[in-house]
């Protein structure tokens, strides 16, 4: 049920618009606000929500090259908790300038740790079962 719910408010969100208007363009989507959603699955220890917010990259990790190749990178969002994005990099393109202390806005799937928490599903599906992430960084959206 909750998936469903989830589904239908996002499908909602996308046809009025809610993906520009959290756009990183938008300086109201880099507060907090912008990721509330995100706060709510962090507060209750939740995961399994598609989220969007942005935040600043603080450290660039190796790939992850088990099974489907990943670029990962730890971001630290503006209520200062921090995520691991984990881009799935067979699917969608790497993101081959990133620099620590660039901004990244992201789209994807969260899953809760104790260390702050995961996105991933930062990508379209090609079997077109889950909803499509994407990350954003310097005006380009890879997914």
């Amino acid at each position: 049920m909750n998936k469903l719910l989830t589904l239908i408010a996002l499908s909602a969100a996308l046809y009025f618009g809610w993906q520009e208007l959290e756009s990183p363009d938008n300086p109201a989507s880099r507060s907090e606000q912008g990721n509330g959603s995100l706060q709510d699955n962090f507060d209750n220890r939740t995961s399994g929500s598609q989220v969007q917010g942005s935040g600043t990259v603080i450290k660039i990790l190796p790939d992850d090259n088990d099974g489907s190749r990943h670029q990962r990178f730890i971001l630290r969002l503006d209520s200062g908790r921090t995520l691991l994005v984990a881009h799935n990099i067979d699917l969608a393109p790497r993101i081959a300038s990133l620099r620590v202390g660039d901004t990244v806005a992201f789209n994807g799937e969260f899953e809760w740790n104790e260390k702050g928490g995961i996105i991933h599903w930062t990508h379209h599906d090609p079997a077109g079962r889950h909803a499509t992430g994407w990350l954003k960084h310097d005006g380009r959206r890879y997914q």
